[in-house]
């Protein structure tokens, strides 16, 4: 039953690049983890802190908006104003984002741009200079490509860890 596996124990994916077939298949599994978790998650608390951690929503809208910058400066282009500006407002509910069902949607919006974007990668780039931020910060497209797969996996597990606590209680006082 491939459904029941990991993503990388699924097979190489068609229309990816073999050496970028571990960066698809991490953003895939951040993807099928975040919508299965957020299924039935009560809008009420997507903008809770619980112990003060950042919020379901806040991690929502991180995991859209770094892929989308992440994959721009692989492309070697500069944020644009509405980047900046989404930036600015993670973590706060804003037009179109303020309920889960607006937050997965575009977040799984922007795991299909990110997929297309892998996919038409060549490999012979991966080695190739971008520069991050506006310190423009030495990186490459492989490392800028790694590093959008880590950071979603990293904030895929900050958002289980909390929306479990929020929806189960806490362990520890049972």
């Amino acid at each position: 039953m491939p459904e029941n596996r990991e993503f990388w124990l699924r097979g190489p994916l068609p229309g990816i690049p073999p050496l970028l077939q571990p960066v698809a298949h991490a953003v895939l599994q951040a993807r099928e983890e975040v919508n299965a978790l957020m299924a039935g998650f009560p809008d009420a608390l997507l903008w809770d802190r619980p112990g003060g951690v950042a919020s379901p929503g806040f991690h929502l809208q991180h995991l859209a908006g770094v892929l989308d910058r992440l994959l721009t400066y692989a492309r070697d282009q500069a944020l644009t104003p509405a980047q900046l500006e989404d930036l600015a407002t993670e973590g706060v509910p804003t037009g179109g984002q303020g309920n889960v069902a607006e937050l997965l949607n575009r977040f799984n919006i922007q795991i299909d741009k990110a997929l297309e974007q892998i996919g038409q990668t060549s490999e012979n780039t991966l080695t190739s200079l971008r520069h991050v931020g506006r310190a423009h910060l030495p990186s490459t497209v492989g490392g800028l490509l790694f590093h959008a797969a880590e950071h979603t996996q990293r904030h895929s597990g900050q958002l289980l860890v909390t929306v479990r606590v929020m929806t189960a209680g806490n362990p520890c006082k049972k």
